[in-house]
Parts: structure tokens; C-alpha cells; sequence
């Protein structure tokens, strides 16, 4: 797809002129004469980049829509001028301005610009799409005959525009799946969008979904653009979809059918493209039944169903999960443990009700409370069932204050209890202690007497 270029000029030679160079290039170019006409082009058009006037024959000049752009839109904008100075030049681009270019135009000088305004824009969201991809386990873990399964689904289904349903139990995945599908797909390059609609209040998650004009409400101090327009093109994954308030889904249906809608408080047509990801842990259908959830959204999202299945559901794949987690607490600082075979099959008797995101939880428990290099099975069981281990009966005593402390007192204890721990394994040494936990020997000291552990 071409970028698309707007020409804020009031000059129509200019944009003229700069339109058909453009379009010689490759690119979509639009002009227009006032910075009202493209501030209202911006908000009603995907634009990849502006080129912005700083004397304009109206009511606004260019440095005060350059702000108004720069608060509004995470797009390059190139300001051009016939008057141009260095304090000029100095203030555009304080105010935002990814480049200044003196009138008259140097063409090559244009091109080379925009290039590199589109190249900026470009490694912004390469950024963005690595901090996404940090934060998230990046693949589907597991080879059980279900997360094949599954793996063969979302690899149907991730290259076509099809709207996806993800259905499972809470805990099993689903989100993974989601990103699984958008990794795999053509919008691949874009951010998904993502909308946990459990999370967003009632009154706020129209302005969320469809953004907002300034002064709309009560708070609206700029205008704001809503996830389905940032979706423009690309996925929006709704999350938890079936806590969404019936007056919401009769308005989501009406967008999701024709792909265009209004601002909060605005009255300009907004068109989009989007595809569309949903996820829950409802059964919809009692949902339908009980009258909570529209029978024609829930046929609308559900095109290709896909079910993530529960982790009882696919027990052989502990091994590899806990593998795959262990990784993740590393790199996070947590020392690596091994887990003995006997500890594995502790693991794979438990039921798990509270699926992958259980056992993430329970992997760091134990990584950080045990004090051996091996996990076995008596570690496995003792924190899974302390009521039944007189030994974890006593540990789990010790854990208590934290259980009713606030965070504050909860992080002073853990860090006495801890210290206290790593002062007995090292036989009251304190240098020796300091080496392995990592701090400065008077550092430790002092923190030992804080804690009234020695005197």
C-alpha cells in the first residue's frame, strides 16, 4: 500500500506541484490549504506523514496545528517556509517537527526527507512491536495432541482475513493464541490493538473503542483517537468480550457490520478496516439464553471458532511449560532450578484448575521460596497441599504475615526472613552472604541489625 502524504500549504501552486512529484514517487498525496482542513483530513484519514506549511493565510498557523498534530497522532511531520530561520527551525522542532525545509523547494530535498521521516515512523513501530513481543511469551509451549492441534488451526486461519473467536477456561492461553494469529498474519508489520473489555468501565469504553472529541465530557481535554481507529488496517483483539454491557455490543455490532462510525460527541463519519479477534471465558451461548449477550454479535464474531484447551487436557506438556517458565524467571533474575523426574509427575497429578496461568504462578513460588537446586517431589506436594506436610505446615506459618500484611510490611518480612534464610545456609559468614546475595558487605551489615537478626 502506498504512504500516504498530506500537503498542508495554502499556496496552490505548491501543493500542485508537490502532489504530482509525489505521486511520480509512489506516493498517495493529498493537499489541502488550511491547517483546519487537515486537522480534520487527520482525524478522518490514515495519513503516514505531513507536510506542513508555517505561514498559512487563515486562522491557524502552522506551528500552532504542528502542536495540535503532535498531541494527536504519532506521525512525522516536515515543516516547510519561504521565511525560514535557525530560531524558527529551533522552536518546530521543539514543538515536534521531525524535519524543517526552506521554500524555495529543493525536490531531492523533499524526497530524502520524507524517506527519512518514513523511516523514523517505521523503527517507532518496529520498537513497539519488540517491547509487545518482550513482554509475552512468544510461542505456543507444548506438543500434546490438542496444542497441535491448535497450532494447525491458528496456521489456517492466521494468513486470511477471518474474524476469530477464542474461546477457553480463564488462564488457558487465549491471548497467546490471539498473538500467535496476528504474528502469523499480513497486518504482521502493525501493532495489534489490544482492548481488555472486562477492564475498561462502563461509562469510559465508548470513548475507548471509538475515541472522543475535545470537550465531549466532563475530563475530554483533547481529542482522542479510539482503538478501532488505531486499528485501522490491522487486528483488534477485544478481550474478555463477553462482559461488554449490551448497550455497548448493539454498538459494536452496528461498527463491526459497516466498518465506519462517530466519535464520542463528534458527528464526522470515521471509516475503517479492521479485523477483528475476540476471546472469552463465557459460554456465550447460556450467555444468549440468559439474555446478557446478543445472539447477532456473537454470530458475527464467531466465523472461525477455535478452542484453547485446559491444561488437565494436555498434562504431558508440563515438562515443557515449566522448561519455558524457568527461562522467563531467569532472565529475570531468579536463579535456574532442575526439576526431578518425580517432581514432574507431582506436577502432572495436580488438576490445575486455574490452567497454564496456575502453574506460571507456581513455578515462580516454588523458584523462589525453595532453597535447593532441585525440585523433587516432596517440594512439588508440600506447597501444593501444606495442610498435609507437617514440614510445609511450618512454612506455611511463616508465610502467613505476609498473607495479611499490607505490601510495605509484606516486602520487610520477606526481606528479613530471606536474609535470615541465606545468613544460616552461610554459617553466619556475613562476607560470604553479602557475595551471594549481592550486596556490599556494610550494606548487608546494616541491613542485619535493622532487622535485629544479629546485634
Amino acid at each position: 500500500m502506498s504512504k500516504r502524504i498530506l500537503i498542508i500549504d495554502d499556496e496552490l501552486s505548491i501543493r500542485e506541484t508537490l502532489t504530482g512529484i509525489l505521486e511520480d514517487e509512489g506516493f498517495a498525496a493529498t493537499g489541502v490549504s488550511s491547517a483546519e482542513e487537515g486537522l480534520e483530513l487527520l482525524d478522518t484519514m490514515n495519513i503516514d506523514l505531513v507536510l506542513l506549511d508555517i505561514w498559512l493565510g487563515d486562522n491557524m498557523d502552522g506551528m500552532t496545528a504542528l502542536e495540535k498534530i503532535h498531541a494527536r497522532h504519532r506521525i512525522p511531520v516536515i515543516m516547510i517556509s519561504g521565511h525560514g530561520t535557525i530560531e524558527t527551525a529551533v522552536q518546530a522542532t521543539r514543538k515536534g517537527a521531525f524535519d524543517f525545509v526552506e521554500k524555495p523547494l529543493s525536490y531531492d530535498k523533499i524526497i530524502l526527507a520524507i524517506s527519512n521521516g518514513l523511516r523514523f515512523a517505521r523503527l517507532e513501530q518496529e520498537n513497539l512491536l519488540l517491547r509487545q513481543g518482550s513482554e509475552q511469551q512468544p510461542i505456543l509451549t507444548g506438543e500434546s495432541a490438542a496444542i497441535k492441534a491448535l497450532k494447525k488451526q491458528i496456521e489456517m486461519v492466521a494468513p486470511t482475513d477471518a474474524w476469530v473467536l477464542i474461546r477457553g477456561d480463564h488462564g488457558t492461553g487465549k491471548e497467546l493464541v490471539a498473538q500467535s494469529i496476528h504474528r502469523a498474519s499480513r497486518s504482521s508489520e502493525q501493532p495489534m490493538i489490544e482492548v481488555n473489555c472486562a477492564a475498561i468501565p462502563e461509562e469510559l469504553i465508548e470513548s475507548e473503542l471509538f475515541g472522543h472529541e475535545k470537550g465531549s465530557f466532563t475530563g475530554a481535554h483533547v481529542s482522542k483517537r479510539g482503538k478501532f481507529d488505531q486499528a485501522d488496517g490491522g487486528i483488534l483483539f477485544l478481550d474478555e468480550i463477553g462482559d461488554m454491557s449490551l448497550n455497548t455490543q448493539s454498538k459494536i455490532l452496528r461498527i463491526l457490520q459497516e466498518q465506519k462510525f462517530e466519535r464520542v460527541g463528534g458527528n464526522k463519519t470515521i471509516k475503517v478496516n479492521v479485523r477483528v479477534l475476540a476471546a472469552t471465558n463465557k459460554n456465550l451461548e447460556e450467555e444468549i439464553e440468559a439474555g446478557n449477550f446478543r445472539a447477532d454479535l456473537f454470530w458475527r464474531l464467531n466465523v472461525v471458532p477455535i478452542h484453547v484447551p485446559k491444561l488437565c487436557d494436555r498434562i504431558q506438556d508440563i515438562p515443557l511449560l515449566v522448561g519455558e517458565l524457568m527461562k522467563i524467571l531467569v532472565s529475570r533474575g531468579l536463579k535456574p532450578k532442575d526439576f526431578s523426574a518425580d517432581a514432574y509427575q507431582a506436577l502432572r497429578e495436580h488438576h490445575w484448575p486455574g490452567n497454564v496461568r496456575e502453574l506460571r504462578n507456581f513455578i515462580e513460588r516454588l523458584a523462589i521460596m525453595c532453597q535447593e537446586p532441585t525440585i523433587t517431589a516432596a517440594h512439588v506436594r508440600s506447597f501444593l497441599n501444606p495442610e498435609q506436610n507437617s514440614s510445609a505446615v511450618s512454612h506455611a506459618a511463616s508465610i502467613d504475615p505476609f498473607l495479611s500484611a499490607d505490601y510495605k510490611t509484606a516486602k520487610r518480612l520477606f526481606e528479613k526472613e530471606y536474609l535470615q534464610q541465606k545468613l544460616l545456609q552461610n554459617d553466619n559468614n556475613i562476607s560470604k552472604t553479602a557475595e551471594q546475595v549481592g550486596l556490599e558487605r556494610s550494606h548487608l551489615h546494616k541491613k542485619l541489625k535493622s532487622f535485629a537478626i544479629i546485634k
